[in-house]
């Protein structure tokens, strides 16, 4: 399975997710995350008023063979979940006339037509950064380990092992938030309510113990990421540390929500061993999220071309470690 499209569409489209599951085959859906890519469709797993079930949908113009189809599919599921619904599609989605296969042969190049639409000013900043992470991720054996969780087949351990890559990232991106909190440029994204070292430090201590500081252990990948984090904050490069806020936490607040619903019912959790997924002192989180949305726009019209096109170089930068945290740990565990 293709993890960067999963935590893509996870991370910055749930609301697509659950337009895609409304539109085929379960109306009444309340939550949709991708949890599957295959050559033959998407997989995603639903949650209604009876229960959870795994959809797949079918790719709209059958089966595909190279990585850079998916993003052409997936779109196109989008659009037409939209048609069933009556919904109008987002503009940087709306259908063309005569695309067809043709777009299909030009969807690599969609972050470079991301980039000069942004640059002719048809397409927010925000939209800009959503689409930047569809550029290549590298499929690797061990990245299906969030995916194992997501179907209810990981073990608690698997859940305990990624709470505690969870604490390593968030103390270096925390600390960064910290430092610049009161700069007026990076304060629009930023509320005491989105920060999660309480909480991860009251879920470990209910998962391993009070002892938990001298049992866990970081693995490589997650030692990189929270280096460049760091690394980005000593910089002072405002642009550079949203980009890693807007990665991690706006998939906390979107496809993370899943997570905790999954993991609580299969593992017997209350709030206790989750909380780090718990945003409700934050308020309605769609609210917040189309504040953050407006943040980036706002951001992004005090950037030229060239800071732009490094942050966006800095959200992929994100994704990629965040994927190769889920190898490590699926290496781990291989070894273990």
């Amino acid at each position: 399975m293709v993890s960067g499209v999963t935590g893509h569409m996870n991370g910055d489209h749930a609301d697509d997710n659950l337009l895609i599951a409304r539109a085929f085959g379960r109306p009444d859906a309340t939550a949709s995350r991708m949890i599957g890519v295959t050559g033959e469709g998407g997989v995603w797993l639903v949650s209604d008023p009876s229960g959870e079930h795994e959809l797949s949908v079918a790719w709209p113009a059958g089966p595909i063979t190279e990585r850079p189809e998916i993003r052409r599919e997936v779109v196109a599921l989008y659009n037409a979940a939209c048609e069933r619904l009556g919904i109008e599609p987002r503009e940087e989605h709306a259908p063309e006339s005569g695309s067809g296969a043709h777009h299909g042969n030009h969807a690599h190049h969609a972050h470079h037509a991301a980039e000069s639409s942004a640059a002719e000013g048809e397409k927010p900043f925000s939209v800009v950064v959503r689409e930047s992470s569809w550029s290549d991720h590298s499929d690797s054996e061990g990245a299906s380990f969030m995916e194992e969780i997501m179907r209810g087949r990981g073990t608690l351990q698997d859940y305990i092992d990624l709470v505690v890559q969870h604490y390593y990232m968030y103390e270096a991106l925390e600390a960064a938030t910290a430092r610049f909190a009161a700069d007026p440029d990076f304060a629009p994204f930023h509320r005491e309510a989105l920060v999660r070292m309480p909480a991860l430090e009251a879920d470990l201590v209910h998962l391993i113990g009070d002892d938990w500081r001298d049992r866990v252990e970081v693995v490589p990948a997650t030692e990189a990421y929270a280096a460049r984090i760091r690394e980005v904050a000593e910089e002072g490069w405002i642009a550079g540390v949203v980009a890693h806020h807007y990665t991690r936490y706006l998939g906390d607040l979107s496809g993370g929500q899943m997570i905790a619903r999954r993991v609580a019912k299969q593992h017997e959790l209350d709030r206790e061993g989750i909380a780090f997924y718990d945003f409700s002192e934050l308020g309605s989180l769609t609210d917040f999220k189309n504040e953050y949305r407006s943040a980036l726009d706002a951001l992004g019209e005090g950037l030229d071309e060239a800071e732009k096109a490094r942050m966006l170089d800095e959200v992929r930068a994100a994704y990629g470690f965040n994927t190769a945290v889920f190898v490590d740990l699926g290496r781990a565990k291989a070894t273990a």
